[in-house]
């Protein structure tokens, strides 16, 4: 497949494909009779995976070391897997601390729901909701 139709299959322009190839995130193509860059649909399988890998905060240094060893084969799996495995336990602390946040939304938000409804259960309705009033104080 031709650059622009990896672009469009990908997500990536055109211009980042040729950046990935030429640090080395994306193997050299090969080129077709005219010279043109001439991709196999398997690649697509290996730019979604280093777009996953970005997508969880995975450093480009990282992506490109995960990128040399593969091209290592079999006899740097075991590294891979540990590169992964420490990349892992970053996403799930990562995870853990958005969860926590999380809460402390939910709970800033009940705080705001249950003093409007005591507001509007005290019969003072006439003064302006907390979330009008301090909308700008956090």
């Amino acid at each position: 497949m031709k650059i622009g139709e990896l672009a469009r299959r990908s997500g990536l322009t055109a211009y980042t494909i040729r950046y990935y190839e030429q640090i080395g995130l994306l193997p050299v193509a090969d080129k077709d009779a005219s010279g043109q860059r001439d991709y196999d649909a398997s690649i697509l399988t290996w730019i979604e995976f280093l777009g996953r890998l970005k997508s969880t905060g995975m450093p480009i240094r990282e992506m490109l070391r995960y990128a040399r060893l593969r091209q290592q084969g079999e006899a740097s799996e075991a590294e891979r897997r540990l590169l992964l495995e420490r990349h892992r336990d970053k996403v799930r602390a990562d995870v853990a601390d958005l969860q926590a946040n999380l809460l402390v939304l939910d709970a800033k938000i009940s705080g705001y729901a249950d003093a409007e409804q005591r507001i509007e259960t005290n019969g003072q309705q006439h003064r302006k909701p907390l979330r009008a009033r301090h909308a700008r104080t956090l």
